[in-house]
C-alpha cells in the first residue's frame, strides 16, 4: 500500500461512499475533519492497488492514532507495513479486517481497554418501523444537561470501558459537542427522560447511529427502540435513505431488529490501554 495524497481523495472517496456503512468514521472524519489534516480527528490514507491499477483497499488513521481498516482484499501484511512507525491508540472497522490487521501488526498480546465484536446492522429508510409508544423526541439541549452528562458517563464506562474517572472527563466534553453539532436527542416522557439517541458519523444519504442508551431501571421497556425510530424518521426527512449501527447486546440487537435493521456482518473495536508504536 502507498500513502494517499489529497488528489487521490476523488478516487478514495468514489470507491468507500457505495461501501459506506463500512467506512462511515474515515468518510465522516474526511467531510468534517479535512483529509491530512491538523486535528486530532483528521485521516491520513493509505491505498491498495490490484494489478490492473484500480483500487482495492482503503485504509485510514487519524492524527490522534485511531486506525481505520477497509481492506477487502485480505492484504493485512501490505497494510501493517504501512504504518509502520506510527502510533496507535486503537483500531476499529469490520471484524475481520480489525482482527487480521491486529495479527499482522503483531498487537495480540496488548493490553486494551476494550476489545469487542458487536453485530453491524444496515437500514434502508423506506423499510423503517417507528413502533407505538409514549414520548416526543427532542433535543439534546431541552433535557437536564447534569442527568444527560451523568448519562454519558455511564455509558462511557458500560460500553466503551473507560474508567469512572476518565469517563467523567469526557463525559462533559461529549456533551458539549453534542451540542454544538445538533447530533444526540432525547426521548421525553411526561417531562423526563427515558432514552437518548445520537448521530456520530453522517452522510447526506447515509447516518450512523451511536450513543443509544437508557438507565439500567429504563430498560426493557422500549424506550431506547421508539427514540432510535424516530431519530431515523427525521433523518429521513433531513435527506437520509440509509442508517448503520453496532449493537451492544442481545437486547439492543432485538430491539434495532425490530424496527428493520438487518445484520450484515460483525464490527470490532480495540482500543489499547495505552498509545503504542507500531513496529512491522
Amino acid at each position: 500500500m502507498i500513502r494517499a495524497r489529497p488528489e487521490n481523495w476523488p478516487e478514495i472517496e468514489a470507491f468507500l461512499k457505495p461501501r459506506a456503512e463500512y467506512a462511515m468514521f474515515s468518510l465522516n472524519n474526511t467531510r468534517f475533519h479535512g483529509f491530512d489534516g491538523d486535528e486530532p480527528l483528521s485521516p491520513r490514507f493509505w491505498i491498495g492497488r490490484s494489478e490492473s491499477g484500480e483500487l482495492t483497499d482503503v485504509l485510514s488513521m487519524t492524527k490522534k492514532g485511531m486506525i481505520m481498516p477497509y481492506l477487502p482484499s485480505g492484504d493485512f501484511a501490505a497494510a501493517a507495513k504501512a504504518v509502520s512507525g506510527r502510533v496507535a491508540e486503537g483500531i476499529v472497522g469490520p471484524r475481520d479486517h480489525v482482527r487480521g490487521l491486529r495479527a499482522a501488526l503483531g498487537l495480540e498480546e496488548v493490553s486494551v481497554i476494550l476489545d469487542g465484536d458487536d453485530p453491524h446492522f444496515l437500514l434502508n429508510l423506506d423499510h423503517l418501523v417507528i413502533p407505538e409508544g409514549p414520548g416526543k423526541l427532542v433535543p439534546l439541549s431541552e433535557a437536564d444537561p447534569e442527568i444527560m452528562i451523568g448519562w454519558r458517563v455511564d455509558y462511557s464506562i458500560e460500553a466503551i470501558g473507560m474508567t469512572p474517572e476518565r469517563a467523567a472527563e469526557d463525559g462533559r466534553k461529549a456533551y458539549h459537542s453534542y451540542i454544538e453539532r445538533d447530533s444526540h436527542r432525547v426521548l421525553m416522557v411526561d417531562g423526563a427522560p427515558v432514552a437518548t439517541t445520537g448521530i456520530n458519523a453522517r452522510l447526506p444519504e447515509i447516518v450512523q447511529v451511536g450513543g443509544v442508551f437508557a438507565p439500567p431501571s429504563l430498560r426493557g421497556r422500549g424506550f431506547a427502540r421508539r427514540a432510535v425510530a424516530l431519530h431515523m424518521d427525521e433523518a429521513r426527512r433531513s435527506g437520509a435513505i440509509r442508517a448503520t449501527l453496532f449493537a451492544g447486546s442481545e437486547m439492543a440487537a432485538r430491539a434495532y431488529a425490530a424496527i428493520g435493521f438487518r445484520q450484515i456482518g460483525d464490527w470490532s473495536l480495540v482500543l489499547f490501554q495505552r498509545p503504542v508504536i507500531l513496529d512491522v
